[in-house]
């Protein structure tokens, strides 16, 4: 029996426009950069979300262990509320759920978010959990992976929520490009699925990886004692280009299907660069972006939650959808869905 998804809710903390957070806090924090403004500008972000608003707190300068503890308090209430609206949409109630997967690379507690808000939420006590830590932007697709395992040995509904505050990791100021570049992209946001055995809606017809480890020094996230550092080389985009096209062919050639059947394509839009390359290696016409360049445009890179927020915006298309993501290895991870 096929795990098919049923339910999607998000939360999304305050708004913030990127304009204002350049002209309240970043312009001077990167005062001397003399490329900083225009990194902003061409983000392709307009505005995104944050627990820890520049503008009215400078956090750059905390402990990891104070980052921790407000990750804690910020993600319990955002996770309660994404998958409360999952369950809702999906017509379920707590106490029907078997597996309860937590994907996060911002921030870790014990107990976790899948204990707490399992307890909190009203789950069962027999509920199995998992928690996918630090795998970065591409975690809700091996998330998507594991939960549908589950669903369709067990038979029994499960939901992932990928709960991320790239918000709490605001660096020192430094010369690097690299850091301008994630603090000008990532947002914060929680999305939840639910997936069920045999039901109606979006069955997961397959899931296939590729990670290219001569290039894992270019996508790094390191835990530092002033929080997490995001290590980025401007060569990402060229070895995505090298390794997206083969990936996608052995995703549809696996289903019998071609390039051309594919009917939305729900892509992480990591930066404007990724979602040209991703375009032109795969012929792709602009139009089949748009839902990845909304996202990025009014919600930012939101690390594992992006691609669930981009999946939502294509729950109106008919036929198979194409979901992909991308993260440190560098690592590469697509998964087919099938009407069902």
């Amino acid at each position: 029996m096929s795990a098919v998804l049923t339910g999607a809710g998000r939360a999304l903390p305050t708004t913030i426009e990127q304009d204002a957070a350049w002209d309240g806090f970043f312009a001077e924090h990167y005062a001397g950069i003399r490329a900083a403004k225009r990194v902003f500008a061409g983000s392709g972000v307009r505005r995104r979300h944050a627990v820890a608003n520049p503008i009215d707190e400078d956090i750059s300068g905390w402990s990891t262990g104070a980052r921790m503890q407000r990750y804690v308090e910020e993600a319990l209430p955002l996770g309660k509320q994404a998958v409360a609206a999952a369950l809702d949409d999906a017509g379920l109630a707590p106490g029907d759920v078997g597996l309860f997967a937590v994907a996060t690379c911002t921030g870790y507690a014990t107990p976790g978010l899948d204990i707490r808000l399992a307890s909190d939420l009203g789950m069962p006590p027999g509920l199995q959990r998992l928690l996918v830590g630090h795998m970065g932007c591409y975690a809700a697709i091996p998330g998507l992976a594991a939960v549908g395992d589950y669903v369709t040995a067990r038979s029994r509904p499960a939901v992932l929520l990928c709960c991320e505050l790239t918000s709490l990791h605001v660096q020192p100021a430094v010369r690097e490009l690299d850091q301008v570049v994630a603090h000008a992209l990532f947002s914060d946001a929680a999305a939840a699925v639910v997936l069920e055995p045999g039901a109606r809606g979006r069955r997961l017809a397959g899931v296939v990886a590729r990670t290219d480890a001569s290039t894992a020094d270019h996508m790094t996230w390191d835990v530092t004692d002033l929080g997490f550092r995001m290590g980025l080389s401007p060569r990402v985009p060229d070895v995505l280009s090298r390794h997206v096209g083969d990936v996608v062919d052995e995703l549809l050639t696996g289903a019998g299907l071609r390039l051309e059947d594919v009917a939305g394509w729900a892509v992480h839009p990591g930066g404007p660069r990724i979602l040209d390359v991703v375009r032109d290696q795969l012929g792709l016409a602009e139009e089949q972006l748009a839902a990845s360049r909304h996202v990025l445009a009014e919600h930012g890179n939101c690390s594992s939650a992006t691609v669930l927020l981009v999946l939502e915006e294509l729950a109106g298309v008919d036929g198979p959808v194409v979901a992909m993501a991308f993260g440190p290895g560098l690592t590469l991870y697509a998964a087919l869905f099938l009407p069902a």
